[in-house]
Formats: structure tokens, sequence, C-alpha cells
């Protein structure tokens, strides 16, 4: 068993880091924008927080099944980050700024992403508090998705629209508002006075 693991952990370092290329092409492909493609990426560490503290404070140790539900949160993650940006982007092009975009965005899709986090978290549940025959492959990779969704929603919520602003760069409305220095007109050329 113990050799089956260290198996199954050397693939799953093969694996998990194939993984999140695959996704960063997928993101990269469908935005077509490197600053989005990165942005909804940084949704993956916000959810290895919890996904760590979780078995920190659990007592769980990294095992193959705690292994594969960061594989899991990860995509619970990055789908999180889909939503919020591909809405900050829909109301930039609608004309806002990208604080106003990422402001109402983040507020317009608190209940989306609320209850895709919590539909997770809750069917989840029962397995990461069962003490029967398997739990011990079970409850790892409850707990990592439930903890990891816990700061991967929250933070995705505060942080990841701070990061947006901060990445947007100055608005045209911005740019526009500056206000243009014109040249004075030429002094009209006097004729000589007559004697």
């Amino acid at each position: 068993e113990f050799e089956n693991q260290e198996r199954a952990m050397k693939r799953l370092a093969i694996v998990v880091p194939v993984s999140v290329f695959i996704i960063f092409i997928l993101l990269f492909d469908a935005f077509k924008s490197l600053k989005s493609a990165l942005l909804i990426l940084g949704n993956v560490p916000f959810a290895l927080i919890g996904g760590i503290l979780g078995l920190l404070i659990t007592h769980i140790p990294l095992s193959v099944s705690a292994a594969i539900g960061f594989i899991a949160l990860f995509g619970q993650a990055v789908l999180n980050g889909v939503v919020m940006v591909s809405h900050f982007n829909q109301l930039r092009n609608d004309g806002k700024t990208a604080l106003e975009a990422a402001t109402e965005g983040a507020i317009t899709r608190l209940r989306t992403v609320l209850m895709t986090a919590l539909l997770a978290m809750l069917g989840l549940l029962p397995m990461a508090l069962s003490h029967g025959i398997g739990s011990e492959t079970q409850r790892p990779l409850a707990v990592v998705i439930i903890a990891g969704l816990i700061s991967a929603t929250l933070l995705t919520l505060l942080v990841l629209p701070s990061l947006y602003v901060l990445f947007s760069g100055k608005d045209p409305a911005q740019n526009s508002e500056k206000p243009e220095v014109t040249p004075p007109p030429p002094a009209p050329a006097t004729a000589p006075a007559s004697a």
C-alpha cells in the first residue's frame, strides 16, 4: 500500500501541473487575453490556502484522495473566476470603468458564486463528517474541497475584483478627462499707423 501510494503521488506530481497548464491554455483561448487568464488562475492559490488549512485543522495527512480533492477544487475555483472575470469584461465593454465594473460585477455575481460553492460544500458535508468504512479515502477529499471552497469563495469575491482593477490599467474615460493643451491662437497682425 505504501509503494502504491508513493507511485500515485509521483504520478500526481506530474498530473497536477499539467492540469493547471491545460486550464491556462483553455482560458487563454476562451478570453484571448493573457491578463484575464492569469487573473482567473489567481483563484487557484486562493483555493489552495483553504485546502491546506483544512488538512492541518483536521490533522489529515496529504494522501492520494486529498490530492484528487485539490484537482477538483482547482476546477471549481477556476469556474468561479470565469464567472466573475467574464462579467467584469462584459461591463467594461458596456462602457464602465474598471472600478465600476469590478464593484458592480462582484455584487451582481455574489449570489451565483455563493450558490455554486454552497452546492458543492453541502453535497460533500456527509463525506467530511463520516467515520465509517471507507471514510479514510472519502474524508480527505471532502475536507480539501469544502475548506478550499470557503477560502476561494471569500477571496474571489474580495480580492479578485481588486486585482482586476489593479491590472486593468487606466480607463479610456480617465484618459479623455485630461484637459487638452491647445496652443494660443496667433496674434493678429497690426497694420503700421499711417503718417
